[in-house]
């Protein structure tokens, strides 16, 4: 089995439970030895990139709508809206793994776990909602996180600055304050996953800003001013506050950087 055919096979898979045992499954047999990485091969996606299934509608972002968390309902949407950007993580990680060609073999094994991670979030995502009474798909999703992927399908340095430490970075923000929330709420299951969320998702930003940086004392760029160069150039959101400058500093920020959110 070769890793970047198989995460593209996988990319390409519709069913989000599949989706994420196959992830499992290339995971477990990398580990036992039973898969070869080939760098070098450029190789050609057929069209259906990503696989997903027909549910949930994909609507702008002010369109997917908000419940109180003082409400089952309003507790299950964020639920929902949670599975849904992990299921999403999961394709962006495959696709980081299988689309660029001859990176160092350590890229394509740190991209898989994350894949293998975000697929795990996801299925406890999902089993939770199920306790809520719903499913994947009961709620409209927006596209956002999938539509910066595909701009930066042309340049691997721009992937790592613009998907893991820009749209994934907004999450080390996020959850802290929503976990106090859905706790408050009395979720505290929600609560418990979220907790796990936060310590992987900070191994995942620490991972792009590693290859970021790396690929920028390759092509002998300033980190900063790159950033901020691709950032115009891709039409990447604003980061607004607060930030979570301890979160992003264990992720791999560097002090130059997090003097800018403060």
């Amino acid at each position: 089995m070769e890793l970047r055919a198989a995460a593209l096979h996988a990319l390409l898979e519709t069913d989000p439970a599949t989706k994420a045992h196959a992830v499992a499954a290339l995971t477990a047999a990398c580990q036992a030895g039973d898969v070869r990485i080939d760098t070098g091969i450029a190789l050609v996606a057929s069209a259906g990139i990503p696989g997903r299934p027909v549910r949930p509608e994909l609507v702008p972002p002010l369109q997917v709508g908000r419940r109180s968390m003082g409400t089952p309902e309003g507790r299950a949407m964020l639920v929902h809206a949670l599975a849904h950007i992990e299921f999403n993580a999961i394709n962006l990680a495959l696709d980081a793994l299988w689309r660029f060609h001859g990176m160092p073999e350590q890229y394509y094994l740190d991209w898989l776990r994350v894949a293998d991670e975000e697929a795990l979030h996801f299925t406890m995502l999902s089993a939770h909602l199920a306790t809520l009474g719903y499913a994947y798909g009961d709620f409209p999703g927006h596209d956002s996180l999938w539509e910066m992927v595909a701009k930066t399908s042309d340049d691997v340095m721009a992937r790592m600055a613009l998907v893991p430490r820009t749209l994934e970075a907004r999450g080390l923000d996020a959850i802290p304050p929503l976990r106090k929330k859905i706790a408050q709420a009395g979720d505290l299951a929600a609560a418990l996953i979220l907790d796990r969320l936060l310590v992987d998702e900070v191994g995942h930003v620490e991972i792009g800003n590693r290859w970021y940086f790396s690929l920028c004392e390759e092509r002998g760029l300033e980190p900063i001013a790159t950033y901020d160069e691709l950032t115009v150039r891709y039409k990447a959101p604003v980061l607004k506050g607060p930030f979570n400058i301890e979160g992003r500093r264990q992720a791999g920020f560097t002090e130059a950087e997090l003097q800018r959110y403060r």
